[in-house]
Order: structure tokens, then sequence, then C-alpha cells
């Protein structure tokens, strides 16, 4: 039985591929920067389908294929000749740490189109807001927007969500100064999607079978909206100022990107950042009563 496995296993993997190629072209037109924030969004959000399609196509046929055009400007090629390319991603990334999630690919970008800045749980420490200050100020005739991205089973979050279901366990990582900064830091947003939960469902919610995984996946939302609406005032962004705050959750299983949006029935993709408290407690409202959370609330 083991020997058949492995052999049905060894015909797998060599029939079942999937391929992305970097393509770079000097004698064709390529992608031009978007004209605007919601240019630049629609691009993130479709080059993440693409991504999400071509995964989701891998089967015992031909191989799915990706191919991601490159300006050769943008890795220093002119017309054969090296040289350093000028800076000009047309999004800035605040995403987590997480080897999971490698930000360009799952949004089919390539070199110089993104501008990445990766912390453990997307927050905003001082590093964070220094590099986003940077881009704002350096980068700012092809910035468009900025995109906070947490993504599920999140690290960072889930042992968070541990101390606050368990708080002799914080005494763990009392001596751990920068492990317990980041869990004091998410510790806020923890206890806000517990209250919410609690509030749509009931005190007896925290005793469904899927309980700390709901939560988990709550608090990483609203840790990753939280941390959006923070920015605007951060670095100074009004409205109208040309550069927009977005924010969603990479799904790991699905490959694709989520977020909350009232006026939406798919999810699927980024969502505008909070612009006022009276949002963000509607937002709580949408994300503690949505089909997502009954199913997690469930169990598996």
């Amino acid at each position: 039985m083991a020997s058949k496995l492995r052999e049905d296993l060894s015909q797998q993997d060599s029939t079942w591929s999937a391929e992305v190629t970097y393509r770079f072209a000097f004698d064709a037109a390529h992608r031009p920067l978007p004209s605007d924030a919601n240019a630049a969004r629609q691009r993130l959000e479709g080059g993440n389908r693409a991504f999400a399609e071509l995964l989701g196509r891998v089967g015992p046929s031909k191989p799915a294929r990706l191919s991601i055009d490159v300006d050769p400007h943008d890795v220093g090629l002119l017309h054969g000749h090296s040289a350093a390319p000028k800076q000009q991603p047309f999004a800035a990334i605040v995403g987590c740490a997480d080897a999971r999630v490698p930000v360009e690919l799952i949004f089919s970008e390539g070199p110089n189109d993104l501008f990445v800045v990766r912390a453990a749980g997307n927050g905003l420490g001082d590093d964070v807001m220094g590099s986003l200050s940077y881009a704002v100020d350096h980068l700012k005739d092809s910035l468009r927007t900025i995109v906070v991205l947490g993504h599920s089973r999140c690290g960072a979050v889930s042992a968070a969500v541990d101390v606050h279901l368990e708080p002799a366990k914080y005494m763990k990582i009392m001596t751990l100064k920068d492990l317990r900064h980041i869990v004091d830091r998410t510790l806020v947003v923890v206890q806000l999607g517990a209250t919410w939960l609690e509030r749509v469902h009931g005190t007896e919610v925290i005793r469904r079978p899927g309980y700390r995984a709901t939560l988990i996946e709550v608090a990483i939302v609203l840790n990753a909206a939280l941390t959006a609406y923070g920015m605007r005032p951060g670095l100074s962004l009004g409205a109208g100022g040309g550069i927009d705050v977005v924010y969603g959750v990479y799904l790991l299983e699905e490959r694709l990107v989520w977020a909350p949006r009232r006026e939406a029935s798919d999810w699927f993709g980024l969502a505008p950042a909070p612009c006022d408290p009276n949002e963000f407690v509607m937002l709580c409202d949408l994300l503690a009563s949505c089909e997502r959370v009954q199913t997690l609330l469930n169990g598996p």
C-alpha cells in the first residue's frame, strides 16, 4: 500500500505543475503606471486573481502558466547596457514577515512595482512608519496607494489570542521584550474582536467549537483595518491627496485577498481604510456577522 502511494505521488509530481514567467521584453509596450489610486487598486486585485486562478488550474494536464511582463528598465537594462533604474513603485505594501506571503508574487507584480515593508503582525512600528514616510516624500511621482496586508493564520495575532484566552501564558514572554511588544500591541484588537463576537453572537460564543480560530481571523482583519485607519494621520495623507490607503487579508487557503465591504456581496479584494470611528464600528458589525465567521465558529 505504501509503495503504491509513493508511486501515485511520484506520477502526480511529474505531471502537475504551474509556471510563473517573468518576461523581459525590449520590443514590446509595457504596463504604464496606474493613473490614480483606484486604477492601482484594480491592478493589484486583478493580479491577485490571476495568481489564484493560476494555482486553481493546476491539474494532471498541461502546465498552468502565468506570464508577468517586466520593463527591462526596472532592473537597469537600457538597450543592452546596465544602469541603475529609477525607483518608481505604484503601491506601498505593509505586510507581515510570514514567509508564506510572497507579496510581489501574490499580486502578479515584478521588480520596481511595489515598495514592500514587512514586519511581524504588519504593525506600525517606527521603522515601518519611517519607511513609509520615505516613500510618500520621495516616490510621490509614481506612488498611488498604500496597502496594509494581513494574512490568515497569522502567528503574531495567534499568540495574542492565546494570551487573551489563557492570561497565564503571558508569563512565558515577560522577559522577551521584542515579542512582548508585538503581543501587547495586538491585544487591543483581540479584545475588540472578542467584544464584538459577544455582542453579535452572545456571551456563550466562547463555548463554540471554532471560537479560537474565529477570534484569530476576526482580529487579523481588525488589525489590518485599524492599522490602515491610523496611517492617514500618521503620514499626513489628507482626502484627495493622490495617495489612498486600503487594506485586505491574504487567505492562505484560497490564495486570494479578502476584506469586508458593505457595498459588495463578493468580499474578495481590497477595501478602503475606515475614515472615522463610525465606519470602523460598521466594519466590526459586518465582520462579526458575516458568513465566513459563522462557518469558522462551527468548527472544522
